[in-house]
């Protein structure tokens, strides 16, 4: 029994709250006191659910860790050898593809659109992690990283060549056939002056469109960069001389940007991933890159220069079974 006050007979030291039946805890500040309400049935009950969940847990997995390695568990599960079944899962489902791929010429890959499918979106997935670094998430690139959407190719932009720059990369030193091209420092190894420098990049802008024609610059043009570049500023793919005559830059189209690529130019370098990727997975990133938008068909130049041959050659009239 309680008193009026709702304190317990008999002088104990808890109070009863009346309303709800529940002791105070017996602290008071400025007239606010607590009250010891016990906790919920069910939180109490999910508690020692989770207690018992706990020790099965242990029991099951790997849990605690010892000097050399940690308790097993006797369901031998790991996450490692969870990662390892389901890499394993699917490189078996990709096996025919990765078969199929690996059998069929880069060159005749378009022929088959099933597995220029895929080899479309391996590449996808290959460009996310080995080549976003540089070239960007949409490939457009950026000063200095050569746009991979657009058709201004300076290596080739058929399979073939993109699966060679590829392997074999660009002013790589881990390969013998890497692509090479190097310009001249014309102003910082004193070959041109640098008003002559000035007029030349006047001439060059004018190539595509951008700026008016300047003769002496056209001069110094023809004696210095035509033999790579070409005459009418076009370039040439085999000895990896960009085209001077569209909008495309890889270091800027400014004209302090221009001469500073013609006083010092800059030479970027792409490894090669013949070392670190497969071949179908470079066949792929072949693929897809072709895909995004400027790829070109490829054109067999051995067959097509032997054709070439072949029709140039003067009629010398029958062989004789003598002859033969």
């Amino acid at each position: 029994m309680a008193n009026k006050d709702g304190s317990p007979k008999g002088g104990a030291s808890k109070r009863i709250d009346e309303p709800t039946g529940t002791e105070f805890v017996g602290h008071e500040w400025d007239g606010i006191e607590e009250l010891d309400t016990p906790m919920p049935r069910w939180w109490v009950w999910s508690y020692y659910a989770c207690i018992v969940w706990a020790i099965g847990y242990v029991i099951l997995y790997p849990a605690w860790p010892l000097l050399e390695k940690g308790t097993e568990g006797v369901l031998g599960w790991t996450s490692r050898g969870q990662f390892a079944a389901e890499m394993q899962t699917e490189a078996d489902r990709r096996a025919p593809i990765v078969a199929a791929l690996a059998s069929i010429p880069i060159e005749k890959l378009p022929e088959n659109a099933a597995n220029m499918r895929e080899a479309i979106s391996g590449g996808a997935a290959a460009f996310k992690v080995n080549c976003v670094q540089c070239h960007g998430a949409g490939a457009a690139g950026s000063k200095g990283y050569p746009n991979l959407n657009d058709d201004d190719w300076i290596w080739g932009g058929d399979l073939k060549a993109i699966e060679t720059t590829l392997v074999h990369g660009i002013r790589w030193g881990g390969s013998r056939e890497t692509r090479l091209s190097y310009m001249p420092a014309f102003g910082r190894d004193g070959m041109l002056t640098q008003a002559q420098i000035s007029d030349v990049t006047k001439h060059v802008m004018s190539l595509g469109e951008n700026g008016a024609a300047n003769q002496k610059g056209a001069e110094i043009y023809a004696a210095q960069c035509a033999s790579c570049h070409g005459p009418s500023g076009t370039g040439d793919r085999k000895l990896g001389a960009p085209n001077l005559a569209d909008a495309i830059w890889l270091y800027g189209g400014s004209r302090a940007e221009i001469e500073q690529q013609i006083y010092a130019p800059a030479h970027g370098v792409m490894p090669g991933w013949k070392d670190r990727l497969d071949p179908v997975t470079i066949t792929m990133l072949a693929a897809y890159i072709h895909s995004r938008g400027g790829g070109e068909d490829f054109v067999d130049r051995t067959a097509k220069e032997g054709a070439a041959a072949i029709e140039a050659r003067p009629e010398t009239g029958a062989i004789s079974d003598e002859q033969r």
